[in-house]
């Protein structure tokens, strides 16, 4: 799979795959999984295919970031 490059959040897809939350995080795609894993990620599986929806995801960084701010 190639990697995806996106300019802004308005280009994101309705599901992300592993490989687009590495692509937006910067992260590995093997780090993508270990977080789809993590028990506050809204990951979810279709099939054999871990997906997020855009909006918890979204959601979720901004919840992020605020934790860090406020810490």
């Amino acid at each position: 799979m190639e990697k995806r490059n996106y300019q802004s959040m308005q280009e994101l897809p309705l599901m992300l795959s592993m490989m687009d939350v590495a692509s937006v995080l910067g992260i590995s795609k093997a780090g993508a999984y270990t977080l789809a894993h993590s028990r506050d990620f809204p990951a979810f599986r279709v099939g054999r295919r871990i997906v997020v929806s855009q909006e918890k995801f979204l959601e979720w960084l901004e919840k992020q970031s605020s934790q860090r701010l406020a810490a």
